[in-house]
């Protein structure tokens, strides 16, 4: 059976180089044995998916990709520029949809995961007055919540585009989605979340995005967060999140396995974060694990020997 090959995004100062963010990972890659091609990011967001992958030798076979994040449309149109030269990515365009936008894997994790809603959005307008009061009747009509897209917040605007303290505000509503709306600009990915805001365990000190923090010895203020990296339903990585590489976690992962094995997505990662309560440990967000960032000193020779063997 072929071995998969990885494909790393180019540096787009020189194509023959992998981007320097991933260097590391292509040059690991090549001192286990495997193989890596390159592909042009660029091209891929501009839609020229032949252009992007004519570095890619034809007939490769399995292919995972290691990159930079793509919209679902643009990943289908990658997954078919390689298919016509002989190239298989082992994730499929609908399972890189599923795993990648918060839509496709909320029905699975609802319940191990903060309440949400979503209003679809085709561009770039805020969603209206009307939409808005819908929503925040469905998640509940009261309490604080979270205001991202399909794919990402802006966390680091807190308080300007990311947390709203009271849902029956509604002019505060409109204002923090508004204002996020308008810096999301045409990277705003499938619509608008809104998403019941939870506290969780942090690290002593103040947030450096002013977010609520519950003090935890010895720390910066971040979240208390891990990201597990899933290849076929089994966990081959656990570690820190990539926003705090230094931390130390040992996430509770007994009820994951089973709700990861049912989204049926051959590589993802679950961010997974400790309630402040202490009443245990929540998934965050859920990714595609081609396009999750790994933190920066760990060991990710045993997810780079996992993904060429698999």
């Amino acid at each position: 059976m072929p071995v998969p090959s990885i494909i790393f995004p180019a540096d787009p100062l020189n194509p023959r180089r992998p981007d320097p963010h991933f260097t590391w990972e292509a040059r690991l890659t090549r001192e286990l044995g495997g193989e890596h091609h390159l592909v042009d990011h660029d091209a891929l967001l501009a839609g020229h998916a032949e252009e992007a992958v004519r570095r890619v030798p034809r007939g490769s076979g399995p292919l995972w990709y290691r990159g930079w994040m793509l919209p679902s449309g643009r990943y289908a149109e990658f997954a078919a520029a390689l298919a016509a030269r002989g190239g298989n990515l082992l994730t499929s365009a609908p399972g890189y949809a599923a795993a990648h936008e918060l839509p496709g894997w909320y029905g699975v994790f609802e319940g191990a995961t903060p309440p949400s809603v979503w209003i679809p959005s085709d561009g770039t307008a805020a969603p209206t007055p009307a939409e808005l009061a819908d929503a925040a009747a469905r998640l509940g009509g009261s309490g604080p919540a979270i205001v991202k897209d399909y794919v990402k917040s802006r966390k680091h605007e807190w308080h300007e585009a990311c947390y709203v303290p009271e849902l029956a505000d509604l002019a505060t509503v409109g204002r923090v989605v508004g204002r996020f709306v308008e810096l999301q600009g045409e990277f705003l990915a499938g619509g608008v979340v809104l998403r019941r805001y939870e506290e969780f365990e942090r690290t002593d000190g103040p947030d450096r995005d002013g977010a609520p923090a519950a003090a935890v010895a010895g720390g910066d203020g971040r979240a208390v967060e891990a990201r597990v990296w899933w290849l076929d339903g089994r966990p081959i990585m656990v570690g820190p999140h990539p926003d705090a590489p230094h931390q130390r976690v040992e996430p509770d992962l007994t009820d994951v396995p089973a709700l990861v094995r049912r989204l049926g997505c051959r590589f993802v990662t679950t961010d997974l974060a400790s309630r402040a309560d202490g009443s245990g440990w929540r998934v965050v967000e859920v990714g595609d694990g081609q396009v999750s960032d790994l933190p920066r000193g760990v060991d990710a020779s045993g997810l780079l020997a996992s993904l060429i063997a698999a």
